[in-house]
Formats: structure tokens, sequence, C-alpha cells
């Protein structure tokens, strides 16, 4: 029996996206003071908030208070340090000087701060901004005189200052670069009764070489915080740890091996911290992470040797953090507490409020989950905390809490609720000095303890991590703001927040919409949360249950059910049958075509609204089959589960948005001005019957997109299913006839290339909307203009030759995470996907090694495995091109870098993940679709000519930049001729309605699908035009 099977996690999971009211109402009962604590609670307060305004700010509260996040000069500068110290060449950083700083007026703030920090660092910034600000040349005062003077030294002075205003914000985010110098730093404070909780590093490992240094690190510094207590005989210091830093595959999808190797490195680390008696704490992160942290926490608290010394005494030192802001956190609370007791620990746990809100409520937006797994409000985070801190305290036979925080009702609140237990405090390094400093003078010689988190690591990199942290949850810090602001009220400082809560209806936060409802007239597509155990074994489970089932595919309406079938295999193993297809023969094509010409009258009279309706259930019933969707993306189509889910979701949001623009464009008629006495309207109605030939690469997807754009229009529609996946459209047309589209209406024409022909030159086909190759493209517009009928309608979306720009501003941990995206998901079978990297020389060589070693961590496999990173691509004609390509950049002696060989006993049509240096993309004569990323450098100088090179390819479909730099990202979207622009993120996954999708010249006809415009290419206007005074007068005019 497993540890799991002991320790009881139904509550929790139950909790995870629990509805927000219900688990709001909850907390404020858990959080509930009586009334003797709320007063002692808010009289310390006081006494905290009337001490610490008698000082002056210090640190990173000087900083935010001079420099709020949200002003301009706040942001520009979060901005500047995000990137500046990491750029290696002087052109950019001069660039991103200028783009940053130039335009604020940094002298309005030179005295303005009380902090030392602040001024020193604004004076730099007003020195640099001064030189660049060419607004006012001719200044004569003496500031003019000393920017003439510094403007003909040049560049390098202002980038000098710059630098150093950026070294002098690190100072102050950074506690030290290294353990060394962060300890040495520490001397004073311990020497004040302080204590430290050092966190080494910043970003996840993306490679399992980070994941070395990064534990290598940790190593060292539990090494040297060791010989430093040997010589002082005793310590309470101790290192926080992330465990995305010590894998590169840390999340739910890799939990076994993550387990296997990682678990292993951490009992050395803890044994070490053992060894050393310091604190050892595992550190909180994004939420779909937690239940792999709870299982690696069980598997060490469960082995003895960690906890037991060799003298015999026990180490109590090991510990976690809990996210308040999490609706699982009372839960979590009562897990420790209960796994604690059945090993016989005593667990350090430090209770934070949570570092990912924004992060969190964007991917469970994005997901189109039922829920967020966090608060939506600050105040019931608040209040989370305080029922987590009442929790901790009724387990302190288990449990010695640390408590986080920076607000001074909080702390009252847990002095009150302490009742003499032990506890302590901890703040942020910079953060929450004089509110500590206050609690102590208020609290005399009875001192509570109080810990420093200290990040440690070199500016360069812990001070854009730490930056980007401060971005995304500026809220966090209104507190400290608010303390130093002397107009706001004390008594509103100190309100109790379950009082606040609680006349607060409805409890979720209603300017924060559920991921269902974040569009205005549609629903979202629902989501699988995969990181949800309950939903992952289900999915799972029903998935298993259809391995063995046996689909088919045939003509809507056959003419000989006898005909031979084409049996479809999987791409991952050939030998396994999925099912079979009847491809459609002429006589079955004249006679679909024939039935949808007929139909097509009665289903535009139908109307926009009414024809909504039945696309929205069909919507529905696709969802309600997603299992069935999902094992024949996987089955079929050689798609992961995570790309199978995207591809439902996104054919539900097709169906939806486009019935929303059917009800909106095609139900009533639009009226148009004119003079008096005449009325003039337009209509839109469906032109015909319409031909959808769909891809392999999105079988349901793209084959649903345009045929409901077709529908909702009011258009008869035959389709004509890639040959490799009939079987995925097949259940679509099935489930759209169910929700009620008449079958007349909605045909499916299963076949190869021949299908497709005779359905294009048929005459009695009004348009074709097709996505493919471009060559099929040209052939498919040359057959509709030689047909001897009317000019028909053609929206084609055809191939790309993408790239990827990196400047040396970009973040390189980004880079690499979209760039594996970007070219590598879905085995690079998508039209979007990147065929192209471009790299500024200064950061090349760092930047490949980084994206290498990202490669080297990829799992390569059946799509089966949740694990599974990159699939086959479709079929053995697919997988020899690519090779073929291969081996033709090989003989070139082109330098070409492969993932690591796949096992040798599979069967499928894998690819191995591959790199081609070459110089330009222009020795790139066609697409090639796969896994296969080519590469090349560039100089920074050069960034025109690199877009032109891109223009030139004649392709436009998607481009990626990545830049901090404003002008640069503006430069690129003015010149580049793409249809879809992707900044400081991957360029696949368009979003329907959020990211409409299409591209220009050889890419495609346009418009562009999940867009506005896109319904319109399948529709007709008739205008009517009435003259009113025909009939006796009018009555408009005559009653004015």
């Amino acid at each position: 029996m497993s540890l799991s099977d002991l320790i009881d996690r139904s509550a929790l999971r139950r909790a995870y996206r629990e509805e927000e009211d219900t688990c709001a109402r909850s907390r404020l009962e858990q959080a509930q003071l009586s009334l003797s604590s709320q007063k002692t609670a808010s009289d310390l307060a006081c006494k905290i908030i009337a001490q610490a305004r008698s000082a002056k700010p210090k640190g990173i509260d000087a900083f935010l208070l001079q420099y709020g996040l949200d002003t301009d000069e706040g942001i520009a500068l979060m901005c500047l340090a995000e990137a500046l110290l990491r750029v290696p060449d002087t052109a950019t950083s001069d660039r991103l000087i200028r783009d940053k700083v130039g335009k604020i007026e940094w002298r309005d703030h030179l005295g303005e701060s009380s902090s030392t920090f602040v001024n020193a660092a604004t004076f730099s910034l007003m020195l640099t901004g001064e030189i660049i600000d060419t607004s006012n040349p001719n200044q004569k005062s003496m500031r003019g005189v000393l920017k003439q003077t510094i403007q003909r030294l040049g560049e390098p002075v202002i980038r000098k200052a710059a630098i150093q205003a950026m070294k002098v914000l690190g100072s102050q985010f950074v506690f030290g670069r290294n353990i060394e110098e962060a300890i040495a730093r520490s001397e004073p404070q311990l020497a004040e009764g302080l204590t430290h909780s050092f966190d080494m590093l910043g970003e996840a490992a993306m490679t399992y070489k980070d994941a070395e240094t990064y534990a290598d690190v940790y190593e060292d510094a539990i090494q040297t915080l060791a010989g430093k207590d040997k010589k002082k005989n005793k310590t309470t210091s101790g290192v926080s740890v992330k465990l995305s830093a010590l894998h590169p595959k840390y999340n739910f999808l890799n939990a076994e091996v993550v387990q296997s190797e990682l678990i292993p490195i951490l009992r050395r680390l803890v044994l070490m911290a053992r060894d050393a008696d310091i604190h050892f704490t595992i550190d909180a992160e994004e939420t779909d992470r937690l239940e792999l942290s709870m299982d690696i926490i069980e598997a060490l608290a469960s082995d003895d040797s960690l906890f037991e010394r060799a003298d015999g005494s026990r180490w109590n030192g090991f510990g976690f953090a809990i996210q308040a802001y999490q609706k699982r956190a009372i839960s979590l609370c009562d897990w420790a507490a209960e796994l604690a007791r059945s090993h016989g620990r005593l667990f350090f746990i430090r209770l934070v409020k949570g570092a990912y809100w924004d992060s969190e409520i964007k991917l469970s937006q994005v997901g189109g989950y039922s829920d967020y797994p966090v608060f939506t409000r600050k105040v019931t985070t608040d209040v989370s905390y305080q029922a987590c801190a009442k929790r901790l305290f009724q387990h302190s036979d288990v449990i010695f809490p640390a408590f986080a925080t920076h607000n001074a009702y909080t702390i009252g609140a847990v002095k009150a609720l302490s009742d003499g237990r032990p506890f302590e405090f901890q703040r942020l390094h910079g953060m929450g000095e004089e509110i500590y400093d206050a609690l102590g003078k208020v609290e005399g010689e009875n001192r509570t303890p109080v810990r420093i988190y200290a990040p440690v690591g070199g500016h360069k990199q812990l001070l854009a991590y730490l930056v980007r942290r401060l971005l995304e949850n500026g809220a966090n810090t209104s507190f400290v703001n608010r303390v130093a602001n002397q107009m706001v009220p004390v008594k509103e400082l100190v309100a109790d927040p379950v009082v606040e809560l609680e006349n607060l209806d409805p409890k979720r936060n209603p300017l924060i919409p559920l991921p269902r409802d974040i569009f205005r007239d549609r629903l979202n597509s629902s989501g699988i949360d995969l990181s949800d155990p309950m939903e992952r074994k289900n999915l799972e489970k029903n998935l298993a249950e259809l391995e063995s089932h046996l689909w088919s595919a045939s003509p809507t309406f056959p003419k000989n059910k006898k005909a031979k079938k084409v049996a479809i295999f999987e791409p991952f193993n050939p030998k396994i049958k999925v099912g079979v297809c009847q491809f459609a023969s002429k006589a079955e094509v004249r006679d679909a075509i024939k039935r949808a010409s007929e139909a097509q009258f009665e289903w535009d009279a139908l109307g926009g609204i009414k024809r909504g309706e039945i696309l929205e259930n069909a919507a529905a019933l696709f969802e309600k089959h997603t299992v069935e969707f999902v094992s024949l993306c996987q089955r079929e189509g050689g798609k992961t589960v995570i790309d199978a889910l995207l591809e439902v979701r996104e054919a539900v949001d097709f169906l939806r948005y486009y019935a929303a623009q059917g009800r909106q464009k095609f139900e009533a008629a639009f009226h148009l001005p004119g003079p008096t006495g005449e009325e003039n309207t337009l209509r839109m109605h469906g032109r015909g019957t319409f031909a959808v030939i769909s891809p392999w690469n999105f079988p349901l997807a793209i084959f649903i997109g345009p045929t409901a754009a077709a529908l909702a229009a009011g258009n008869s529609v035959v389709t004509k299913p890639a040959e490799q996946t009939p079987l995925i459209a097949a259940l679509a047309v099935s489930l759209c006839h169910e929700a009620g589209v008449p079958e007349n209406v909605l045909q499916i024409l299963p076949g190869s290339g021949d299908v497709g022909q005779m359905i294009t030159s048929d005459p009695q086909i009004c348009g074709v909307a097709f996505t493919g190759s471009t060559e099929t493209a040209k052939v498919i517009n040359r057959t509709l203009a030689n047909r001897d009928a009317p000019v028909g309608t053609f929206i084609a979306e055809t191939g790309g030759q993408n790239a990827m720009i990196v400047d040396s501003s970009a973040l390189p941990e980004q880079v690499v995470r979209d760039v594996l995206a970007s070219a590598f998901q879905s085995a690079g079978q998508r039209c979007s996907a990147q065929r192209m990297l471009y790299i500024q020389e200064d950061v090349y060589d760092v930047m490949l090694d980084m994206i290498r070693g990202a490669i080297e961590a990829l799992n390569i496999g059946s799509p089966k495995n949740l694990s599974t990173d990159v699939g086959p691509v479709i079929d053995k004609k697919a997988q020899h091109s690519l090779e073929q390509h291969i081996r033709n950049q090989k003989r070139k002696g082109l330098k070409i870098w492969y993932h690591p060989k796949v096992d040798d006993e599979r069967l499928g049509y894998f690819v191995c993940p591959t790199i081609i240096e070459i110089n330009s993309i222009s020795e790139l004569k066609r697409e090639h679709f796969g896994p296969v990323l080519h590469v090349a450098k560039f100089a920074a100088k050069d960034l025109g000519k690199i877009v032109q090179d891109i223009n030139a390819t004649g392709y436009g479909l998607t481009l990626g930049l990545h830049s901090r730099i404003t002008a640069t990202k503006e430069f690129v979207e003015r010149h580049a001729k793409v249809g879809n622009f992707y900044v400081n993120r991957n360029q696949i996954g368009a979003v329907v309605e959020s990211q409409p999708f299409g591209g220009e010249g050889l890419s495609g006809t346009g418009p562009k699908a999940g867009g506005p415009n896109y319904i319109a290419r399948f529709a007709t206007e008739r205008v009517s035009c009435v003259d009113t005074t025909a009939a006796g007068g009018n009555a408009s005019l005559l009653s004015a």
C-alpha cells in the first residue's frame, strides 16, 4: 500500500477548483477570531503602523513608494531591470536603454525619496534620460551643460549610468550573488537576532545540464552553511529549494520519471541539511505541480534515515511552503499534519499568500477549466491566510509554522492566535523592514523570531526573475504602499478581512469571469484539467476502453454498401488497425452535390438564429463526446493527449463562434441610410453549396471550422476529409446530424485526391474552402476558373516558411520554451509551426546550447503515453520526405544535431527532432512539414535584411519575435508581411476569436479563420430598395 493510500487526498482534490462562493464561506467560518482576539490583533496592528510610519522606508519598499507599478516610470524601470544586465552587446543595450528610459522625466523623482539607494538609482537614470532626450538641445542650465558634455562622450557613458542604476536595484532585490556573499551580508542581521532562508537561483531548469548546475549550487550552499555552523557551533539558517530547478520535466505528465530521478538527489541534499542542522524548505510553485510535490514530500517524509542522526537525535528542519491563495490550502494544512503524525515528524511549514496569481488566472481561462484554483479577490486570500494560520496552530504538535507576511493586521492576528505556541514570522529581503522593525520595538525584549527570505544568485539571472514576480504580483505590495501613505487612515489598514469579505456579495470577483464566460457572445470551450488526478484517471480509463474500438467512414448516402473499404492504421504502430473507410465513387459525388444543392434553399431560409442553435447543439455534443475524439486524434492522427484535447476545444470554439456570427449577420436585415421616402436594406444569404477540403494535421478543428462557417452562413456543404484521417471527420458529421443539421445539407465524401478533383470541378459547387499545400491550392484555383459555371469563391489556407527572430535582450528560458513548442509540438506538423530560427550572434552559442539541451529532455514516443512530447509524423511518405531532407543537408556539410535516437524497436513513423544550421531562410526552397528546425545567426545591424529575406520567401503565415525592445517590435511589425505576428510567446495555437488565423502571399487567400470577416466570405449580399411614397405618401416626413 502506497503512502497516497494512507494519506487521504479526497478533500484536497474536491477543493482544487471548488465554486468560489462556497469555498469562501467555508474560509470565513474557519478564519473567525473571537472578539478579544480581534481587538488584540487590531491594537497591535495600530501600534505597528504608527511606529512604522515614523521611520523612513527602506529597500524595495522605498522603490515601490517612489516608482509605483501603476506608473510609466515604474513599469519602464522594471522592464529595464528585467533585461539590461543580461544583454551582452553594447548595441542592443543602447537600444534597450533608449526604448525604456529616454521619455521618462526621472529628474522629477530626484531627492523625493528618503532612501539613499532610490536616489542613487534615480540620479543614474536621470543622467541617462537627460542624455538621450533630444527634445530641448539648447538648454542653458547647468543640467543642459552637463547633458551636452556627456553627449560628447557618447553612448558608453549612457550605458554605464543605466547599468549602475540596475546594479543599485540589484543590491536591493538580491541578497547576494553567491552564498559566501549572502552569508557575509547576513552577519549583522544575525547579530540582531534575525535568521535567513537562502533562496538559491530563480528559474526552473530547462535542461538536464541546468538541473545538475542547480543541484551543485544547492549542495555548495548547504556545505558552506555547514562550515559556518561548525565555526559558530549553532545556526537556524536554511535553504529554500525549488523542485522545478532540479528537473527539466518537473510536471504531472512526467511524474513517474521525475520521482525516480529526483528523489535520490533530494535525499542527498536533505541528508546534508540534516547533518548541518539547518532548515530545508521545499518552495511552493504553480498549482498544477502541487500533487507531484506532495508525492515527493511523502516519499521523503517516510524515510526514517533522513530524520534520525547517528547519535539517535532527531532533525526537525524539514518543511515546505503552503500558498493561502489556493482553494486547497486548508486541506493541505491538514494533509501536512496527518503526514507528520503518521511518521512521527515535526514539519517546518511556511505559510505564504502565493506568487503566481496572474498566471494561474490566465492558465485557467486558456484551459477552459470549470473554475480557478485560486481566489479571485485579494481579501479572500487574506481570509484564507488567517484560516490556515488558525489551522496550523491547531496542529502545533506536529507543525512549527512560519508566517510570511508584510501585513500589520495579519501579524496581529497571528500573534493573537498563537496563544503561547511557538512560531516565527518571515519577510522578503528588502520588503517589510519598517513593519518588522516596528514589531520588534512594540514587543520589546520578548520578540517573535523573524526570518528573512533571501534570494541568492547573479544579478544578471536573478534580478530578472524577481522583477517578473514583482510585476506579476504588484498587488501583494499594496499594504506596504498604503502604510507609507499618510493619507490612508490607520483604521482602514487594520480592518478585519473577515468582516470585509462577509459584506461582499458575491464573494467571487465579478470583474474576473469564470473561464467559460470570458467571451462576450459565446461560451468558451470546456477543457479537461489533466493536473487533476480525478479528471486525468477518468480520461485514461475511458481512452483505454476505446483502444480496441473499430471506427468506420463512408459517404453519407452510399450507393454501394458492399464497396471496397480501405483500412486505417495507427501512425505510431502501423500494425494496429483503427477502422475502415469506404471512398466515394463518382456517382456518389454527383448524387451528394445534387442533394446538397436541392436542400440549400430551405437551410438558408431557416435563418441565422435557428442555424446558430443547431450549431451550438453540435458544440455541446462535441464536448459530450470529447473522449471519442481524443481517442481518434491519437489513434488515427498520432496526436498526443494534450494536442488532441486542444483540437477538440478548437472545434467547439469554431462551432460556437460561427453560430454567434450567424445570429448577428444572417437573421435580420441591415438598414442602410438614404433619402426620405425610401427603405434600403441589406440581407446576407448563403451562396449555395460549398465544398470543404480539409487536411490531416488538424483532422477535426480545420475540418469543422470552415464547415461551421459555411453552414452558419446558410450554405449546404459537401466535405472531403484527408484520406489519412476520415474517421474523425465521419464522427464529426454524425454528431452534426444528431444536433439537427439535415443529412442532405451536410455530407461527407471520403477519398483521395481524385474525389477532391471530382467535387471541385462540379459546376454546382459555388465555392471551396481548402486547407493544405500551396501546390494543391493552385490546382483547385485553376479547376474552379476553368469550369463552365459562375465564378466560384475560393478560400485557401496553405503552408508557411515560419520564422522566429531572437535578439540579445530576449529572456533565454522563455525563448527555449517557446522554440520547443513552436517547432516540435505536434511533431512540427502545424501550418503555423516554426521552421526557421534567427538568433542574434551575441547570444547565439549560449542560446543554441540551451535549446539543444531542452530538446534532449523531450520524450519521443507513443501519443498514448501522457508523458510523450513528440509523437509520430502522419505516414511513411512524410517520414521519408523529412529524412531525405536531413540527409541532403548532411551531404552539403551543414551542422546537424539530432535528438538522441528513439527506441530501435519502435515501428511507427517517427522523425527525431532535428536542428540544422544554415545561413539564411533563402536556402529553404520549400516547407519541411515536421520536427526539423533550421537555425542561423544574425548581426543586430542586419535585422532589416532578415525581415526582407523572410518576406522574399513569398510565404506570410506566422512570425515570432523575442525582444524586450518596443522599437524592435514596432519595426518588425511594420515591415513583416505575415498574417500572424507573435511577440515574446510561441507562435502556434491561435485561439478562435482572440487570434484569427491565416496568412498572405503563398500562405493563403484570407480572410482569417476564427475572425470577424471570415463568415462573410461564404455569403452573398442582397439589397432591397422600397419606395415607401409609392403607396400613398411619406408618413415619416409628414409626422416630422
